[in-house]
């Protein structure tokens, strides 16, 4: 198991907690906007700061794709 992929269920489940979504829900909004491998590709980041940080730059990078 990679060192990302514990990193990637805690964020689902913030951004599940933090949203009042289901996990379903957030796995489709993810997948649509490619925001599992925005985690993947910036761990080395993400995994240092705090849940509130991460759902808030998750947020940030899911407007930036549906502006793109």
């Amino acid at each position: 198991m990679s060192k990302e992929l514990p990193f990637l269920i805690l964020c689902v489940e913030e951004y599940k907690n933090q949203k009042g979504m289901t996990g379903k829900e957030v796995l489709d909004l993810f997948n649509r906007y490619s925001v599992c491998e925005y985690i993947q590709s910036f761990y080395e980041v993400l995994h240092t700061t705090g849940t509130k940080y991460i759902v808030d730059d998750i947020d940030l990078y899911i407007k930036s794709r549906m502006t793109a």
